[in-house]
């Protein structure tokens, strides 16, 4: 019992393209201060709002009300799409146009901000991705899925029972997730939210926990104790051939995909306490990751945009923060404080991280700039939804 605990905490407790039609483009990159950048935004009432929520979560803008260097219009064009407008405001003339279409308006609208952010960074924005997570505002935890800024909020499962760390599959269109609902123990699922279909992944006997799609979508890694103890296996996206990867005394949890699919990075306590291992996703030697930074390491996710990068939870000071690894330089930089901090998942960017802020049994998500630690974490999530924590984002 104290294994699948354990290995469920660690499990748990811890792509957009815009259809756009540019009207003129400059190299505002060579224009801007690389460093930080001084806006104002204006345009449609109903826009300004949204996109003044955004751009304060992105460490490289200051959002001033005058001697701004910069001015982004955001317009309504028709109920999908949104005009982007960036003015130097210095020099009196607009650098750059383009309207920007989306799902709906407020869709285009975040669209059309990352559009923005590329244009004076020369770095893909975040701010129009989703989220699959947990909330627990109708008394249980259900997987609910959302706009980065909890727009367009919807309750993927209605299972009145508990459910654990939801991920999406590569293309947006399906989540895999473990839940309690139908014996009591854990197993795991993919749900298709526009459908509603459920399907069964992994129903074996014990403990089926902690799965992830590769990042072809054709694989999912997961922790199964079919053989006995808690070890990682992998198999199809559909369930099918589960074959185990570890052979370890220890018990392994919270495996994640390098971006390429040729190795998982996770967690094990074969060293006596919690610690970060790589190994190639075939099988094979299990590898140490030396973080060098905390006696309790787990909850690794590995960055898309950045592949060198790392983001985990390390237990410091008798609670818990986020820290990111760099294996090209082999350091470890812890960028949290305050609070437990837990749950890290890259955004689109690979500079900001999506986590979970623990105070007592309040949990919230909050964005943190990993380039800029001494920033503080932007609170994103709403007290309308609830206790929310264990968030996964994808960019569409």
């Amino acid at each position: 019992m104290f294994r699948t605990l354990f290995s469920l905490a660690l499990a748990g407790v811890l792509a957009v393209s815009a259809t756009a039609q540019t009207v003129k483009e400059y190299d505002v990159t060579k224009q801007a201060n690389l460093k930080s950048k001084a806006v104002a935004i204006t345009g449609s009432p109903e826009l300004v709002g949204l996109a003044t929520t955004a751009f304060r979560t992105h460490g490289d803008f200051r959002l001033v009300p005058s001697g701004s260097a910069y001015t982004l219009n955001f317009t309504a064009v028709g109920s999908s799409q949104v005009r982007l407008d960036i003015t130097s405001t210095g020099q009196g003339r607009s650098v750059f146009s383009q309207v920007v279409s989306g799902a709906s308006s407020r869709n285009a609208l975040l669209r059309a901000a990352d559009v923005a952010v590329q244009q004076l960074t020369g770095q893909p924005g975040f701010f129009a991705g989703k989220i699959t997570f947990i909330s627990e505002r109708t008394g249980h935890r259900e997987v609910y899925t959302s706009d980065l800024f909890f727009g367009e909020a919807s309750q993927v499962t209605r299972d009145n029972a508990h459910a654990l760390s939801p991920r999406w599959s590569p293309d947006g269109t399906r989540i895999i997730y473990t839940s309690f609902f139908r014996s009591g123990s854990p197993d795991i699922y993919v749900m298709t939210p526009s459908s509603g279909q459920r399907t069964p992944v992994a129903t074996f006997k014990g403990t089926n926990s902690g799965a992830r799609f590769s990042p072809d979508g054709g694989r999912v890694a997961a922790v199964l104790s079919a053989g006995g103890n808690q070890e990682i296996f992998i198999g199809t996206a559909t369930g099918q051939g589960f074959r185990r990867v570890t052979n370890s005394p220890g018990v392994e949890a919270s495996p994640c995909w390098s971006p390429d699919g040729s190795r998982l990075i996770f967690t094990s306590d074969r060293g006596g306490r919690p610690a970060l291992y790589t190994m190639p996703a075939s099988g094979g030697v299990m590898t140490a990751l030396p973080t060098n930074i905390s006696g309790y390491c787990a909850e690794p996710d590995w960055s898309r945009a950045k592949p060198n990068m790392i983001a985990f939870t390390c237990g410091v000071g008798g609670g818990f923060q986020v820290a990111v690894y760099d294996m090209s330089t082999r350091q470890s930089t812890i960028i949290t404080r305050g609070g437990d901090a837990i749950e890290p998942c890259w955004l689109a960017d690979g500079r900001h991280l999506l986590f979970t802020r623990r105070s007592g049994s309040s949990r919230q998500l909050m964005i943190v700039d990993t380039e800029n630690p001494t920033r503080p974490p932007v609170l994103i999530s709403p007290a309308s939804i609830g206790q929310v924590s264990q968030a996964n984002y994808i960019k569409r």
